[in-house]
């Protein structure tokens, strides 16, 4: 039996199929997009108090902000201390054990800041943390 082999020609043109390249670099898209954690920002800009103990944000936690004036907010809109309960009770309801971290100005208020830190234990969280930077 003989084997013929096919040989191209100088006027026949070559074809790469890049289609299951595609197909590849799509579905390693998709898996890094739905497999990626996204820290919820505040919103606003806060000076946090200096603390030797500061360490990393969790980033599955719920942050909160409060600006100098005492101004709650959450995600970028102002929800103010009376939607504090409201907006973590309703965060905690599908992962239960999530941290509240309170980015609290350092010219904010006690008051205030005692005001959301209540307002987040009451609406069932398990861990609230105040926001600070390290100390140098």
């Amino acid at each position: 039996m003989r084997r013929t082999r096919h040989l191209l020609t100088p006027n026949e043109p070559s074809e790469i199929n890049i289609a299951p390249l595609l197909d590849v670099v799509f579905i390693l898209l998709i898996f890094f997009i739905v497999t990626a954690v996204f820290v919820q920002e505040t919103g606003i800009e806060v000076s946090k108090p200096r603390a030797a103990s500061s360490g990393e944000l969790e980033p599955r936690a719920v942050l909160l902000g409060i600006d100098p004036a005492g101004r709650v907010f959450y995600a970028g809109r102002e929800i103010g201390p009376e939607g504090v309960r409201p907006v973590v009770s309703g965060l905690l309801e599908t992962e239960p054990d999530r941290p509240v971290i309170i980015q609290s100005d350092a010219a904010t208020p006690t008051q205030a800041t005692v005001r959301v830190l209540d307002a987040a234990k009451q609406a069932g969280a398990q861990s609230v943390s105040l926001a600070t930077t390290k100390e140098l």
